[in-house]
């Protein structure tokens, strides 16, 4: 997994990309096949700051979480929230599919194997 993080307009201080890695390293416990992440860190005019998660993941095309604020630290914390219920949901979605057609079958097979109420 490749982790970038960059910045428009704002200085990325070690603290910050120490706190953006620590946070963003978790990510993969939501869902397995992530293949990059990117933070982009934006300063704007008047003390507002804005992060913006990319995750490129291997069955979704990218998955984006934003945030704006006045804490950096508070944004990446509410940036990444948000992006763990997008995988959260992502990964359900995906073994929804999968699950349904394994108790549809358990289903089949418990109703083929139970004894008729008539032939005892």
């Amino acid at each position: 997994m490749i982790v970038t993080i960059t910045g428009k307009h704002i200085e990325i201080t070690d603290a910050i990309r120490a706190h953006a890695e620590e946070k963003v390293e978790k990510l993969p416990r939501y869902y397995d096949s992530i293949a990059q992440i990117e933070v982009v860190l934006e300063g704007n005019e008047g003390g507002m700051q804005g992060v913006e998660i990319l995750v490129h993941a291997e069955h979704n095309d990218l998955l984006i979480a934003k945030e704006t604020g006045t804490d950096t630290y508070t944004c990446i914390d509410a940036a990444v929230h948000k992006m763990e219920r997008q995988l959260r949901k992502a990964k359900e979605k995906q073994r929804g599919h999968k699950a349904a057609s394994a108790s549809e079958l358990a289903e089949i097979e418990s109703a083929s194997q139970l004894p008729e109420e008539g032939a005892a």
